[in-house]
């Protein structure tokens, strides 16, 4: 923001520029733009938060509601193919025909 002395430099080149009679109707007129501005501001996002309500189906949406949203990838159990095992241990495929403790064919 402007400080005091930011603000009478502003003023003093204002007068300059323009003259103490001008001045003020070009203030005006700032002020009037700046308004515009606003409001052309302040309806665009509120159209724009309309139309983002008018999208959302109704109800709340399922992750605000607690409990009720499990995301696909936090399933409870494994896949039927794919045992579950403890962390850090790799998945071994192993032939039924081999004896225990032996090497897993490649």
């Amino acid at each position: 923001m402007f400080s005091v002395p930011d603000i009478l430099v502003l003023g003093v080149l204002g007068l300059l520029l323009f003259g103490p009679d001008r001045l003020p109707k070009v203030m005006r007129q700032a002020g009037r733009f700046m308004r515009d501005v606003q409001n052309t501001s302040h309806s665009f996002i509120a159209e724009m938060e309309r139309a983002a309500d008018a999208h959302e189906p109704p109800g709340a949406p399922p992750w605000r509601e607690a409990g009720s949203y499990d995301p696909p990838w936090r399933e409870s159990a494994p896949p039927e193919n794919q045992p579950e095992l403890p962390l850090g241990e790799p998945a071994l495929e192993t032939d039924p025909k081999s004896e225990p403790g032996e090497k897993p064919s490649t």
